[in-house]
Parts: C-alpha cells; sequence; structure tokens
C-alpha cells in the first residue's frame, strides 16, 4: 500500500505548479543564494537552473518536485506584495548602472552664485515639509547662503531623478530612506545644516548629542536598504565637522593618548549626556567610527554612526584628502562611495569585510512550525561563513596564534615552509642581460583591481579544516597541502595545451612570493597546487587541511565592487569600450578630471585590497602575549585560508599571463611587487611590447583595458635610470617595480 501512495505522491508533484520564471529568481535571490547553491542542492547543471529562472525550460520529475518544494519555502519567508515593502531592498543581483549620473556632478559648469536653502525643515521639533518635496540642488554648488527659510518647491533637479532611478531598489524607493545614506553636519552662521547627497540641505534642530541621534532616527530619513534578502538595511551615518564637533561638546582634535586609544575618555561629558539618555556605545567607544545604539526590540533597530573626519577616520593613504573638502564636497565623495558599495562602517578595509557579510548574512529567518511567527533559523544561511568563528589548520596560522601551543614549539623557533603556509604577493627582481641593457626603457605594467580578480569565482573554504593524510588533490577542494613542487621545471612548461621551452632562468617560481625555486615539501592553497599541474606536472600531497562546506563566498562581493570601480571611471571617461590607444590616452591624467570622483575610485581599489589583507589581521596593541588569542579572532571573518587562497590566485593569474607573454615573444620580466610588472622595451608604451593583432591581444596574455584583471600603464622610466639606482644602492636585484611609477626610490626600498 505504501508503494501505492508513493506513486500517487510522484503523480501529484509531477504537475506541481510553480510560479513564473522572474518570481522563481526573486525568491532565490531574496534568500541570498546563488544559482549554483540551488543546482548543487537538486543535484543539477547550472544552466539548467538557469534555463528554468529565464523560462526557456521547465524542471521534469523527479527535480521538479523538489525545485517546487523549495520554492514554496521561500514564498513563505518571502511573500509577494503588489506594492514595494518598507524592509524590501536590492538583491545581490541587482545591477549597479554602467554611468552614475546622480551624484556626481553634472558636466556643465556649475552655478557660481550662493544657492537658496530649498529644501530646509524649519521648525524645530516636528518638519512641516514632507521630505519627498525637498529640493535636490547640484552637488557641487556652493554652501547656501542664510536666508530665510521657505517651502521648498515639489520639483526635483533632473540629475537627482535619474540618480534615484538607477539606484532603485528591485521592489521600489524606501521611503524609510528617502534623504540618501548619510548626511555631513556642519555649522553655519550659528545654525546647524544637515548636508544629504544630491545638494540636499536640512535644518538641524539638535542642540546636543543625544538629541542629534534621536533627530537622525526619527525626523532624517538616512539610511539605505538591505543588499540581500536575509540582510539588515544600513544604519543611518553622520559626518561630523570640526564646526559641529565644537557645537556638540566634541575635541576637534584627538591627543597623543587619545589616539593610541582610538577612543575619547569614557568620562567624557558627551558620552555622560548619552548614558543619562539611554544611549549606548560599542565596544570601541567614541571613536573616530563611533556606532551609538539602543538594544532592538524585534525588528526594530536604532543606531546611528558618526564618521570624524578630523580623528583621522578618513585616512589619507585610501581616502586622499577627503577630510580637507568642504560638506556638501564631501557629501558628494561619500555619497557616491556608500550607493555603489555600501555605507562606509569604519575603514575601508573594515567595511569591505561589512560588505562580505551584508551579501551574505550568516542568519536568516524561519517561520516556526508551532506558533506560525518568524524567528532566527538554528543553523547559518547557506553560503555565508556562519556567526561564529572557526579556528583555521595550523599551518595556515601566523606566529603567536592560540593553535600552536598544542606544538609544543621550541622558543624562538622559526617556522618554515613545510610548517607554515606561505601565500604571499611578489616581490622578485633579477639582473637586467646584456640584451635588455641595449633597451631603452623600462615599462611597468599594474593589474587592475588585481586582488578582486583573484577572488572572482574563486572556490573558497566556509566551514571547519579537515586533517586528511596522503590526500589525491582535488583542484576544486579549498584547502592548504603539503607537497614538494621542486621538480616543476620553467624551461619546459606547458602552456594551454601545448609544450613550450622557455628561459626558467629569466622567470620567478610561482610557487613563493620571492620567486625562488622551492627547495622541498611546503604548505601552499589550492590554486598554487593545481597550477603545477596545468604547467604539466605531477603533484603527491603528503598532508593537507581541506575544507568540504565551501563554495563562491566573494563572487558578490567582487561584482559589487567591479561595478562601483567601472561606473566611477566611466563617470572619469575610461570606459570598457576603448581602443588600447584611446584606453591609454583616457588614463592620462583621469583623476583630474574630477577630483572628488578620484577620491572614490581611490577607496574602492582600498576597499578591495583591504578587505583581503583584513581576512588574516594581526593584534593590534590591545595587551597582546604570544598564545593569547586577540579581538580579530572572535569574528567569522578571521579567515587567513581565504586570504591565502585569493593572493595564490592571484599570484598565479600573473604569472600565467607571464608565461604565455615569454612563450609568444621570448621577453621576460625585470621585476614584479604584487600586481606590477615590469619589462624592457625600445619604446615607452606599453604597446611597444604587449602584442596585438588586428586589434586584439594575446590570448591569455596581458591585455589593455579597465576591467578587473586587464592592465593599465604603471610608469616608465628609463633602463640607464634603472641601473644607476641598482649602482648606487649596490644591489643589482633592486626590484624597480616599486619606483616605476614616479621615479622616487628611497632607502626603504633597498630589499628592506
Amino acid at each position: 500500500m505504501s508503494e501505492l501512495f508513493d506513486a500517487v505522491d510522484a503523480l501529484v508533484a509531477s504537475r506541481a505548479t510553480l510560479p513564473p520564471p522572474a518570481e522563481r529568481k526573486r525568491l532565490r535571490a531574496a534568500h541570498g543564494l546563488t544559482i549554483d547553491e540551488v543546482a548543487g542542492a537538486l543535484k543539477v547543471r547550472r544552466a539548467t537552473v538557469s534555463g528554468w529562472e529565464s523560462g526557456k525550460t521547465e524542471p521534469r520529475p523527479p527535480e521538479r518536485d523538489a525545485y517546487a518544494r523549495l520554492l514554496d519555502k521561500l514564498a513563505e519567508l518571502y511573500p509577494a506584495t503588489p506594492a514595494p515593502a518598507a524592509e524590501d531592498g536590492p538583491t545581490p543581483e541587482a545591477p549597479v548602472p554602467a554611468t552614475f549620473t546622480g551624484v556626481p556632478a553634472p558636466a556643465e559648469p556649475q552655478p557660481t552664485e550662493p544657492i537658496s536653502r530649498a529644501g530646509v525643515v524649519s521648525d524645530p521639533v516636528k518638519p512641516q515639509v514632507p521630505a519627498a518635496d525637498l529640493v535636490d540642488a547640484p552637488a557641487t554648488a556652493p554652501r547656501p547662503a542664510s536666508t530665510s527659510t521657505t517651502r521648498p518647491s515639489t520639483s526635483r533637479h533632473p540629475g537627482a531623478r535619474k540618480a534615484a532611478a538607477a539606484n532603485t531598489p528591485a521592489g521600489g524607493t524606501d521611503p524609510r530612506f528617502e534623504n540618501g545614506p548619510l548626511a555631513v553636519v556642519d555649522v553655519e552662521d550659528g545654525k546647524v545644516l544637515a548636508y544629504g547627497v544630491g545638494g540636499l540641505v536640512l535644518d538641524v534642530p539638535a542642540k546636543s548629542l543625544p538629541s542629534l541621534v534621536d533627530w537622525t532616527l526619527r525626523e532624517a530619513k538616512l539610511g539605505q536598504p538591505k543588499l540581500s534578502g536575509p540582510g539588515r538595511p544600513a544604519d543611518p551615518l553622520l559626518v561630523l565637522t570640526e564646526a559641529a564637533l565644537e557645537r556638540y561638546g566634541l575635541p576637534t582634535t584627538l591627543t597623543a593618548q587619545e589616539k593610541d586609544a582610538g577612543r575619547i575618555p569614557e568620562d567624557h561629558k558627551v558620552i555622560k549626556q548619552l548614558n543619562r539618555a539611554d544611549w549606548k556605545l560599542t565596544k570601541r567607544g567614541f571613536g573616530p567610527w563611533a556606532r551609538i545604539y539602543r538594544p532592538a526590540k524585534g525588528s526594530d533597530r536604532q543606531c546611528v554612526q558618526l564618521c570624524i573626519p578630523s580623528w583621522n577616520a578618513l585616512d589619507p593613504r585610501f581616502w586622499d584628502h577627503a577630510a580637507e573638502l568642504p560638506p556638501a564636497e564631501l557629501t558628494r565623495v561619500l555619497g557616491t562611495y556608500a550607493t555603489r558599495v555600501m555605507t562606509p562602517r569604519g575603514s575601508t578595509a573594515v567595511t569591505s569585510l561589512e560588505l562580505m557579510t551584508a551579501l551574505h548574512p550568516p542568519t536568516h529567518a524561519v517561520r516556526d512550525e508551532e506558533t506560525g511567527a518568524l524567528r532566527q533559523a538554528d543553523t547559518k544561511t547557506p553560503g555565508s561563513l556562519g556567526s561564529e568563528p572557526v579556528d583555521c589548520a595550523p599551518p595556515e596560522a601566523p606566529n603567536g596564534h592560540p593553535v600552536l601551543n598544542d606544538l609544543n614549539l621550541p622558543r624562538f623557533h622559526v617556522r618554515g615552509p613545510s610548517e607554515m603556509l606561505f601565500e604571499e604577493s611578489y616581490d622578485w627582481a633579477r639582473p637586467m642581460t646584456d640584451a635588455e641593457c641595449t633597451l631603452r626603457y623600462l615599462v611597468g605594467l599594474d593589474v587592475n583591481m588585481a586582488f578582486g580578480a583573484g577572488a572572482n569565482g574563486l572556490n573558497v573554504g566556509l566551514g571547519e579544516p579537515t586533517h586528511v593524510m596522503n590526500p589525491v588533490f582535488d583542484p576544486k577542494l579549498p584547502g592548504s597541502w603539503l607537497v614538494d613542487l621542486s621538480h616543476v621545471d620553467l624551461s619546459h612548461v606547458k602552456a594551454g595545451k601545448e609544450w613550450v621551452n622557455l628561459d626558467g632562468s629569466l622567470l620567478p617560481s610561482p610557487f613563493t612570493p620571492k620567486g625562488d625555486r622551492p627547495t622541498g615539501p611546503a604548505w601552499y592553497a589550492t590554486p598554487t597546487v593545481a597550477y603545477a599541474q596545468e604547467l604539466g606536472y605531477d603533484v603527491a600531497p603528503t598532508e593537507a587541511y581541506v575544507r568540504y562546506d565551501n563554495g563562491r563566498y566573494l563572487d558578490g562581493w567582487y561584482t559589487r565592487l567591479r561595478d562601483a570601480y567601472l561606473a566611477t571611471m566611466a563617470d572619469l571617461g575610461v570606459t570598457t569600450d576603448l581602443s588600447p590607444e584611446d584606453f591609454l590616452t583616457a588614463m592620462d591624467g583621469y583623476k583630474n578630471r574630477d577630483p572628488e570622483l578620484g577620491i572614490v575610485i581611490t577607496a574602492i581599489k582600498a576597499t578591495a585590497k583591504g578587505g583581503i589583507g583584513k581576512l588574516r589581521e594581526r593584534p593590534r596593541g590591545e595587551g597582546w602575549r604570544t598564545g593569547e588569542r586577540w579581538r580579530a579572532l572572535d569574528r567569522p571573518t578571521w579567515r587567513p585560508d581565504i586570504r591565502a587562497a585569493v593572493i595564490s590566485r592571484t599570484r598565479i593569474n600573473l604569472h600565467r599571463k607571464i608565461v604565455k607573454h615569454a612563450a609568444f615573444t621570448g621577453q621576460y620580466p625585470i621585476a614584479i611587487m604584487s600586481d606590477c610588472v615590469v619589462y624592457a622595451a625600445n619604446g615607452p608604451s606599453p604597446l611597444d611590447f604587449v602584442p596585438y593583432r588586428d586589434g586584439k591581444p594575446l590570448p591569455g596574455g596581458f591585455k589593455l583595458g579597465i576591467n578587473p584583471g586587464l592592465v593599465k600603464h604603471e610608469g616608465t622610466q628609463t633602463v640607464l635610470w634603472g641601473e644607476e639606482v641598482r649602482e648606487k644602492f649596490d644591489a643589482p636585484e633592486l626590484n624597480l617595480a616599486r619606483s616605476i611609477k614616479d621615479g622616487t626610490v628611497s632607502t626603504a626600498d633597498n630589499g628592506e
């Protein structure tokens, strides 16, 4: 009888009603699932799921039953509504526009006369004008003159309308955040003003910092929709100028002691005001990036973040001169970054990690079968790192990590490659040959967003490592492998499907950061070992720590940063469809065309690079001692194995291009520093040695262009310059890639 019932169930399931293709995609995206994850769960190909979502094909039994069940469960969690719900946000697939027209300044000359303060809220207690009626003035217009407050027109600046349309979430504009993600708070003529994106200016009635926080949450309508279905919206960000700091009783600069502590003292009068108003600070206290909150009640989250540029919140290494900009210009810079990347949560490195988490939230809501109410799931969200930290494997641990305590290593023991994973960026150089010395120029190529390109499509571990002895190497399995690669001979390798003979003495080894050939077994990340196989050599690991729970965790992070980078570069006149010659011309002085967008580009690139480094953050003071845990170890995004895999793949990607180039042209690099490679050439341009045929580059080699993974011109110096600086420092292998951009060589570059 049970067999008959099973047959009946299968017959019913074979006719299970499925939602339309667009709804299938919406439900998957709302839960933060990738097509690969769905395909893996249903044991079908990725293209099959893609066909179901596009409507080209329909699922058949038995997959149809499982797919219908998945969609039914997701429909319970994310019901479709005819009107956009307040908590709806953009899906991970929501594209960033190719050219952003709202926040950046229009191309036409801007008016120099002061603008009236249209769009200013006048009532100090309750706004009289709906925020939707506020007028957007040009982003780069001068600060408003001190005029009487008037009721603004209901029309909006055309550029602001375009910006709103380009950045509208899939479900429509969220009315909670209609004034943008952030505001710069300043004081002019005794009045406190909040400068919002698109030229918006609001009167701020708050007399103290607690009331400023309360006004922000009640009336300012600042914030940003969530980036993925299970995620949460971004908290509003207030940037306080020095004038605003003085108005609210805060110091305009930090003392040396406060800089070391990263915060003002706990007994400061402003902190006491916050405490009396029942506001709390996070563990990092009141520093350059302070977070002020009250414990959440259900879904009601009350939190405001402060950014204080004069306290070095906007580090000039990553934000150039942003901290020196007037309020309106600073709003444009930070607003563009927030719209295209996310609302800053701290340094660019911290924001990078927060972007990873926002795109793959560790937890999600499920409906309780007994009560019918939504609650937090007991298991982590598929494809995320979870909410609990995971200890790394011993070879992946940096010196001083507590997992090494059980190894009983001798005091002051220095671990070698057979004990520790050394996956770092290139720092390699060699003396020039006699033939190269007869050439005139040294030309540097730089890989665009190299670490982002290295992360794209990379399979990384999501869970704990599993220790395996004498494993069979699997290039699709993330992990760390103990294997001897000293037998790989770069003089005879596979370049694609063909074996080629090269001058191995002029090539760096792809297996070590210094380019030295390995001398025995060493620990490597999966991409490095896979490349040894690609070069045509067998590998036989003796030990490994592998991660069976894995996925392409960084794909959404890469896509978000890539789109932000390309959109901003397009605004600066550098697009993806330029010929090599036009691309080199467009890149010449591109930041000078719009210095504010140039700052945004610097911050985006720092976000891509800093996030990878932050995955293995070391102790920063805190009274730490060797063998003790440090603060960063308590977050799920402390993952040195993911960092190692990204750096490994980035280094391998560059080496693959170098081999292709050498096999085709007979040219070898002089020096490599991270993502910059230097060649000797007869001309000063990359086109003097990068081969193109009928406008097409060498397949697998270097290609000029703005997309991540392609290369741009880093700089050109003469061969005579290179020989002189090496002779000056008595260093035949001084890394010239460090100085190829501007020719400046410091004593720190002399191998130190």
